[in-house]
Parts: structure tokens; C-alpha cells; sequence
């Protein structure tokens, strides 16, 4: 297929999701690793609390959430009245699939005393299993509002967790997950990435591994190194996390230059969704993302503490 014909397909793609749009009452989100195209045709685009938030304070009937399952799964805690759709049921996260409720049952019942955050890239169960949640840009402040002479379990992501202890001088109790994506940057890459790009500003997720992170000169969730791009003097910015944040970075700085840390930053789950996808799931409501009551309304108190414990 030639580059006009790609072209007008995806331009009719664009005008069918308008009108499907209009007609279901629904809004687009989609997380900052999404595809490109759908990064821009999304109503909010964002890191995936943000976007759920965001979506549960619209009016819309329908949320269309372009990311993986506990995405989805956290839009319809927050929204129970709304229909959350996802266009790829099989776009899942292998962090939130490395512990579920049984195990952290089990985890608990090691430290009956300890107080319990979640990362929320985990599933709706292990979200209702803990006491509070957070994410990667408050994970840090969520801890250092808890007792002190309190333990607490972090799960899942360990390379998250030690970046928490290391900022808050707490022994947290670590689950060995991670985030197979953020994993496969290594040392070499920055070292690569240096001598082809003098002078740039590294920034990494907390989700790299910990040789990674001591080779960074900012470490900072995606909605952080949007909000750091925009105020830096630097015009030469090398990225460790996954590639899809790129195309976000470079709308919010176009005069900066970026390169991904490494090629091998690409989260496949996160570029399953597609235009045909995306209308597909408009067109037929397909395919519902539900989280029984009882299960939602535990993982919401845990979404809620974590608001209540932060600064306003």
C-alpha cells in the first residue's frame, strides 16, 4: 500500500472514531506509551491514574482506555458509573501479573503489623489487598507520610521500591517484581547514548534497574519529565523509559532533541492498540473492562488514602 493510500485509510479511521466518538458519549484516553496516532487522537493523554481522574470528572458514558488491563481496571474503580472499554483485552501488564491477592495474603500474614502500599500498576485484587497505593511521581511522598514505626510491604515493582528506600531512609519490605520493559535499558545504553549525544540530560524512570538510575541526572516518572522539559535550559535529552514518551516530549519541546536510551525500551503490550482496534471497540462497545463491587470498593479506599495522606 502506497504512503497516500495509508494516508486517506487512516484518515477515515480518524473521522468514523469522531462520529463513533459523538455518538457513544465517550472519551479517548490513552497512556503516554501508546502509539503515536493514538497518542493524538486521544481526549487526555497521560500517565494512567492521571488519566482515569480525569476521565471520572468528565461527563462522558463511555471511557475508552487505550493502555494495558490494570489501566482500564483503575478507570472503572474510579468511574463505576461509566462503561470502560479497552480495544486490545489481551494488552496486559507482566508487573501486575508477577503477585496477585493470594500472594500478598500470604505476604501479609509474614508481617501482621505492616502497612501495605501498591504501586498502581497493579491488579484491582492487589489494589484491594492494600492499605494505600501510589504512583511513580508520589510513590516517595506516600511513604513518608506513614508511621515511622510502622513496617511497610511495597509491591510489586522492586526497582521502584529501592528508589523509595533510598529517598525516604525506609527498610521497606520489597516484592521481587519489575517491569520487564524498563529492565532491558542497561548501563551500556546510557554509556552509548553519552558519547552519541555530548552534553545531553539523562532522565530515567524509577523502574530501571539500580545501575541505570546511578547513571541518571534526573529521575522522574513520565508526567514529571514532561513538566521538567518544559522549564530546562537543555536542548539534548536522552530517555530511559519506554519508547512512546518520545512523541509526547517532542510535542511539549519541539526546538529540544531526543533519543531513547535504547532501542529495546518498547513495551509490546502498550503497542497493541490500533486505529482499526480503537474503532472497533467504539462501534460495538467491546470490550468491557468490570471490577466486581466489593473488589472496587476496597481498591478505591486505597486510591483515596493515598490523596488524603498527600500535600494539597
Amino acid at each position: 500500500m502506497s504512503l497516500a493510500s495509508e494516508s486517506i485509510l487512516d484518515n477515515r479511521l480518524l473521522s468514523r472514531i469522531k462520529e463513533l466518538k459523538a455518538r457513544r458519549r465517550a472519551v479517548i484516553l490513552a497512556h503516554n506509551y501508546q502509539p503515536d496516532e493514538i497518542q493524538d487522537l486521544a481526549d487526555f493523554c497521560g500517565d494512567s491514574l492521571g488519566l482515569s481522574v480525569q476521565a471520572s470528572r468528565t461527563d462522558a458514558e463511555v471511557i475508552v482506555f487505550c493502555g494495558v488491563r490494570f489501566m482500564a481496571e483503575t478507570a472503572a474503580i474510579l468511574s463505576p458509573d461509566k462503561l470502560v472499554l479497552m480495544p486490545e483485552p489481551k494488552a496486559g501488564c507482566p508487573m501486575a501479573d508477577m503477585i496477585d491477592a493470594e500472594q500478598l495474603r500470604q505476604l501479609k500474614g509474614q508481617h501482621p503489623d505492616a502497612l501495605v502500599v501498591c504501586y498502581v500498576n497493579s491488579s484491582a485484587e492487589v489494589k484491594a489487598e492494600s492499605d494505600y497505593c501510589c504512583t511513580s511521581a508520589n510513590a516517595v511522598e506516600v511513604v513518608r507520610s506513614l508511621p515511622a514505626d510502622r513496617e511497610i510491604i511495597f509491591v510489586p515493582d522492586q526497582h521502584l521500591g529501592r528508589f523509595v528506600q533510598e529517598r525516604t531512609g525506609r527498610d521497606l519490605v520489597l516484592w521481587p517484581g519489575y517491569c520487564a520493559t524498563h529492565v532491558l535499558i542497561a548501563e551500556y545504553d546510557i554509556d552509548k547514548a553519552r558519547r552519541e549525544l555530548p552534553g545531553a540530560v539523562v532522565m530515567a524512570h524509577p523502574e530501571c534497574s539500580e545501575p541505570v538510575k546511578a547513571m541518571a541526572d534526573e529521575l522522574l516518572s513520565t508526567g514529571q519529565m514532561l513538566k521538567f522539559v518544559k522549564t530546562s535550559n537543555a536542548t539534548r535529552f536522552i530517555v530511559a523509559t519506554e519508547v512512546g514518551i518520545l512523541h509526547a516530549l517532542r510535542k511539549v519541546r519541539p526546538d529540544a532533541e531526543f533519543v531513547a536510551a535504547s532501542a529495546r525500551g518498547v513495551c509490546p503490550n502498550m503497542k497493541k492498540t490500533t486505529l482499526d482496534k480503537l474503532v472497533a471497540s467504539l462501534e460495538n462497545l467491546q470490550y468491557e473492562i468490570r471490577v466486581p463491587p466489593e473488589v472496587a470498593a476496597r481498591a478505591r479506599r486505597a486510591l483515596e488514602r493515598m490523596v488524603e495522606v498527600l500535600p494539597a
